[in-house]
């Protein structure tokens, strides 16, 4: 009985082993048989391929319109070679004005002469303004006083017919101004022509 218990334990332990040993060959030997399955391979495989965006190209624009300078026709070009003309433009000479071209200089200017003595700003040594014509003579006269001693000057002033009693300060016929009396004569200013004051003496009768 003790024989028949070993030999089962034994074949319990080789098939253990047989496993095993199955498994570690599939761990080491199977991955090489199959092909590459990495995530970035098959990214790149399943990734379709996009071709670039190219941009149109613009348009040729053509002109319609004729161009308004016409071309000499070849009929009209003439080949003849004018050895005259050729002769004549080797006979010329270059005559310079005498300036030196590679060194800066000023030109001369000349200036023409006036004909006319020019015309200054300066007024004449000889002119004198207009002298104004003298006022007119005011037609008053003063003849005597008409005051009495120690009271303010008053004076008689006759204009024709008209008799007229003023002191100092006081206008006579609605435009004559008694400017000052004095004990010989009087001054007196014409307001309405704004003339300077005119000195009218005493006289008697």
């Amino acid at each position: 009985m003790q024989l028949g218990l070993e030999n089962k334990k034994k074949a319990t332990w080789a098939a253990v082993l047989g496993v095993v040993a199955l498994l570690f060959f599939a761990y080491e030997f199977i991955p090489l048989l199959l092909p590459s399955s990495t995530p970035d391979s098959s990214a790149q495989a399943a990734a379709p391929v996009i071709a670039p965006a190219t941009s149109p190209k613009p348009a040729t624009r053509v002109s319609t319109t004729k161009s308004s300078k016409k071309l000499p026709s070849v009929a009209s070009l003439d080949p003849t070679l004018r050895l005259d003309l050729l002769a004549l433009s080797e006979k010329t000479e270059y005559q310079g004005n005498g300036r030196n071209i590679f060194v800066s200089q000023a030109e001369d200017v000349q200036i023409p002469t006036p004909v006319k003595p020019a015309v200054t700003d300066q007024p004449d040594a000889q002119w004198r303004p207009p002298t104004p014509p003298p006022p007119q003579p005011i037609p008053l006269k003063f003849y005597g006083f008409a005051s009495s001693p120690g009271e303010p000057k008053k004076i008689f002033l006759k204009n024709g017919d008209d008799v007229f009693v003023a002191g100092e300060g006081e206008i006579v016929d609605r435009r004559y101004k008694v400017i000052r009396i004095t004990n010989t004569s009087v001054e007196i200013q014409d307001v309405v022509n704004s003339g300077p004051p005119q000195t009218i003496p005493l006289t008697q009768g």
